[in-house]
């Protein structure tokens, strides 16, 4: 199991959306970079999340936020691959959008992506 840290500069942002890898699912978009081998912490996964104004006024981009850090926290730490950084960003869909489709979503990105692991069975 991964661990996930936050993406929190914009040049992070900035370098993710530069990657121009990107799937597009009608609860989010899923941008995703492959980190240098450089990096001392390979297996963490570094997660970013943004919701722009055309998702709504501030109340309503700060719950899609929320439910896009609680979908990367109950996928990504299982079934993301390490040493990527991804970027979740919210759309107009993402505040109304049912948990369990944002969830399919979300898994259907990493898929889409080439990221997605499966679990061992321990």
């Amino acid at each position: 199991m991964a661990t996930l840290e936050r993406l929190r500069r914009r040049a992070d942002f900035l370098r993710v959306a530069g990657g121009r890898r990107k799937w597009v699912a009608p609860g989010l978009i899923l941008q995703t970079l492959p980190r240098g081998d450089a990096d001392p912490a390979p297996v963490a996964l570094r997660v970013g999340f943004t919701a722009s104004r055309k998702v709504g006024i501030a109340v309503v981009r700060n719950r899609a936020r929320r439910r896009l850090r609680a979908a990367a926290a109950a996928v990504m730490p299982d079934h993301a691959a390490g040493g990527h950084d991804y970027v979740l960003i919210a759309r107009a869909a993402t505040p109304s959008r049912p948990y369990a489709e944002l969830l399919g979503d979300l898994e259907t990105a990493l898929r889409r992506l080439g990221t997605w692991r499966e679990t061992s069975a321990a």
